[in-house]
């Protein structure tokens, strides 16, 4: 079991699902009128859509990811699949 956990831990894949494009974004950046909104809506802009922020934010978030799943948490998930 720690082998398969291990493997699971070190192989996991963050993605992301939906529909989110750039005018999304601008929607859900409109009435945000910080540096960081503007910052970031140029930069989409600029990049000709979010695809490459969301592989650059599911690359930098992996690490933490993979922090919390503990192999407590992942055999415990493993043993409620085993049971349902």
């Amino acid at each position: 079991m720690d082998q398969l956990i291990a493997y699971l831990r070190q192989n996991v894949i963050l993605d992301f699902q939906g529909d989110l494009d750039l005018e999304k974004a601008r929607e859900f950046l409109k009435d945000d009128d910080s540096r960081e909104a503007r910052q970031l809506l140029t930069k989409l802009v600029a990049d000709g859509g979010i695809n490459e922020m969301l592989i650059v934010l599911a690359d930098c978030l992996l690490d933490p990811v993979q922090s919390a799943l503990t192999d407590p948490v992942m055999r415990e998930q493993l043993r409620m699949y085993s049971e349902s």
